[in-house]
């Protein structure tokens, strides 16, 4: 564990020890912290008797993405959203993607300084439909997110968690009070999977998307990585997809995308496109009515399609739409049937563009 060297923003998940030191309640972790220590997250730390954020106000970049990117295909498809992260992250994944962010020890990154305020008119100003907390995980630095998600939902600006849920129950509820749609990682659906590849634990994460589907109004998707020879076997999928619809129910749309080697697992093969087209397979037959496949070109896994006719109702090649077959309710234009999620009476029009913004060019 290393010394915090910058400006320190206060936080309330924490306790002192009778030891002299303190402990973060952010996550299952519970670090566990003698002065001047930062926990696995790298960036909550023990500065002064108390937990500080070491993050807040500093971001890894900014860019306008398309929805689809996040992934959210049911959360006003087609519109941007302005995405931003930060360093850390507080599991410890061996195949995490975006390890050059998440596994960041380096302050240096965080290039762009912003106020919650000002990355919410940067967004209305960009004409973005919502503000994205991703590259690594928004919950450890949760008092910066819901800062910006509260700033842009006076413009009317929506908030999207991009995370692994990994989050005790107390956090968990002020956190997702404020966001309006979650894609969240469920990573596999062994704990064996979860203890030996991410330092974490299952239940934890099962126990957030219950937690989401019953108890709050955020809108709700998953995606899984799919990872050769780990995550990957029908019967692990076959469990996983049962336990969506039976626990969460059918309308919670599944994301199954490809690995690449990455970070610590470079010995890994890429997931072969036939391995997402069989989790697909297996998640519908299961009465998953939405499950889509991601980081490979493959119109037809991820496209939208009619649970009750089977009509093709939202197109997609990579992140551009090709047809909409919605009514301005969202449903069905050939049955009527709704289609679960959250849709504007018109598709939005961002296409597959990725814009970088410097936030310093807005003051």
């Amino acid at each position: 564990m290393n010394h915090v060297q910058h400006s320190l923003f206060p936080t309330r998940y924490w306790h002192a020890l009778e030891d002299g030191r303190v402990q973060c309640d952010l996550c299952p972790r519970e670090c566990k912290l003698h002065e001047g220590q930062q926990g696995l997250c790298f960036v909550r730390a023990n500065e002064g008797g108390k937990v500080v954020l070491a993050t807040y106000g500093r971001s890894s970049g900014f860019c306008v993405d398309p929805i689809e990117k996040k992934p959210l295909n049911h959360f006003h498809p087609g519109t941007p959203v302005l995405s931003f992260g930060t360093a850390g992250c507080n599991l410890a994944c061996k195949f995490c993607q975006n390890w050059d962010m998440s596994k960041s020890r380096e302050m240096d990154i965080l290039a762009d300084q912003a106020s919650p305020g000002k990355i919410a008119r940067v967004a209305a100003d960009l004409g973005c439909r919502s503000v994205a907390y991703t590259y690594n995980d928004p919950v450890i630095f949760m008092e910066y997110a819901i800062d910006v998600a509260r700033a842009c939902r006076e413009r009317g600006i929506a908030s999207v968690a991009v995370t692994a849920g990994y989050i005790n129950e107390e956090p968990r509820k002020e956190f997702f009070r404020h966001m309006d749609a979650a894609n969240v990682d469920l990573k596999g659906f062994s704990e064996d999977f979860y203890w030996k590849l991410t330092g974490g634990h299952l239940q934890t994460v099962l126990d957030t998307l219950v937690y989401l589907r019953h108890e709050t109004e955020v809108w709700l998707e998953l995606t899984t990585l799919l990872i050769p020879g780990h995550n990957d076997s029908d019967t692990e999928i076959d469990e996983m997809t049962r336990w969506v619809v039976r626990e969460l129910g059918p309308d919670v749309p599944m994301h199954f995308t490809a690995f690449h080697p990455s970070w610590k697992m470079m010995d890994v093969p890429p997931t072969p496109p036939e391995t997402l087209a069989r989790a697909r397979r297996i998640a519908m037959d299961n009465g998953v009515r939405y499950a889509y496949t991601g980081n490979v070109h493959d119109e037809t896994g991820g496209s939208t399609y009619c649970h009750q006719c089977g009509e093709l109702l939202i197109g997609r090649d990579w992140y551009v739409l090709t047809r909409w077959h919605l009514d301005a309710q969202g449903r069905c234009k050939s049955c009527g049937a709704s289609c679960a999620g959250h849709f504007d009476p018109q598709p939005g029009t961002w296409g597959a563009r990725r814009l970088p913004v410097n936030l310093s060019q807005y003051d």
